[in-house]
């Protein structure tokens, strides 16, 4: 049936028939979904003040809105993305919260963050697919090509440009925890040094801040917000648990917690962080042990592959030329 509908559009359109029409038709579905999401009036702006209310107190929001109002890049084009909010921002509350999230966890600090990633995605969608539309009419033949494999050249960009700013994101929220974990049990060591020291906790989150930051600049970079929320007013027990959501670590939620059952029941933080202190370099030593230990499994099969074969042509191939020789002399004297 594929072939036939192929031969029908070849016969009406030419040899460019089948293309043209997978053009057209992503062309017909941007702008249909364009037509169906964007917003349809003016919106009230007391509906839009009862929306803002709804999502500060949805869950989320706190470790959100601290580090949302320090950015200041996103303040110009954000205007011109605000009548297309509806097409590329999450309407539902609670998805709204878990995007913001996630983009302050890989590190994207802007309150427009989610609206510029969906804006990044859709411009990018349609660049590669018109760039796939050019490839196929340009490069590939289409009376030598099947019909599948058109359809590839033409979606595969396309879907590569609408994933590859997501792919981008996850990564770097990857790397970004990464770096938290292996820097957290060295921040913690000078935590306690500080304290032992005479220095308050918040003179030492502040003064960790700026020396871990030239190692483990994310990190750094979270101390940092602590301690000027902390300067700015806010609950130390807040800013604490907004860290470890914007972190995303469970060490750090770890560390949270003991510092606010610490200063709940009154109990020492310099010995409370030299315990936990303790945990995070013995764990830091069982995972480099873990490891050790995996790496010799994972050597097994490169040296499987690329030394047992060559070992082999090594002893065998000698004798098994030998026996072909014999053979084949006495085939010939036979």
């Amino acid at each position: 049936m594929l072939d036939s509908v192929t031969q029908m559009l070849v016969d009406l359109l030419g040899p460019l028939g089948p293309l043209i029409v997978m053009g057209l038709a992503g062309v017909v579905l941007i702008l249909v979904t364009l037509v169906m999401v964007m917003p349809k009036g003016r919106r009230d702006p007391m509906d839009r003040l009862r929306e803002e209310t709804r999502r500060k107190s949805a869950p989320g929001a706190n470790a959100t809105g601290q580090s949302m109002r320090r950015a200041t890049g996103g303040s110009r084009h954000s205007k011109k993305l605000e009548k297309y909010a509806a097409f590329l921002e999450p309407t539902n509350e609670q998805e709204m919260s878990d995007a913001r999230l996630k983009m302050i966890q890989a590190g994207y600090y802007s309150k427009t963050a989610v609206r510029d990633l969906a804006a990044i995605q859709f411009i990018l969608s349609v660049l590669f697919l018109l760039g796939g539309l050019a490839l196929a009419l340009l490069v590939v033949d289409p009376d030598g090509e099947s019909p599948v494999m058109m359809a590839v050249t033409v979606l595969g960009p396309t879907l590569l440009g609408y994933y590859g700013p997501r792919m981008w994101v996850d990564n770097r929220r990857s790397l970004r925890q990464e770096e938290i974990i292996q820097g957290f049990p060295d921040a913690l060591d000078m935590l306690l040094i500080c304290i032992e020291a005479g220095q308050s906790l918040d003179q030492a989150i502040q003064r960790v801040g700026k020396e871990i930051g030239r190692g483990y600049p994310a990190l750094g970079e979270e101390l940092q917000t602590v301690s000027h929320e902390i300067r700015a007013g806010k609950d130390r027990a807040d800013v604490l648990k907004d860290m470890g959501k914007r972190c995303g670590v469970r060490d750090i939620d770890s560390f949270v917690t003991v510092m606010v059952q610490s200063a709940t029941f009154g109990t020492s933080i310099g010995d409370a962080l030299r315990v936990f202190a303790e945990e995070m370099r013995d764990k830091r030593v069982m995972t480099a042990e873990e490891k050790a230990n995996v790496l010799p499994t994972k050597l097994t099969l490169g040296t499987m592959m690329f030394t047992v074969p060559p070992l082999l042509i090594i002893l065998i191939g000698p004798s098994v030329l030998g026996i072909s020789e014999v053979l084949g002399g006495g085939v010939v004297g036979g």
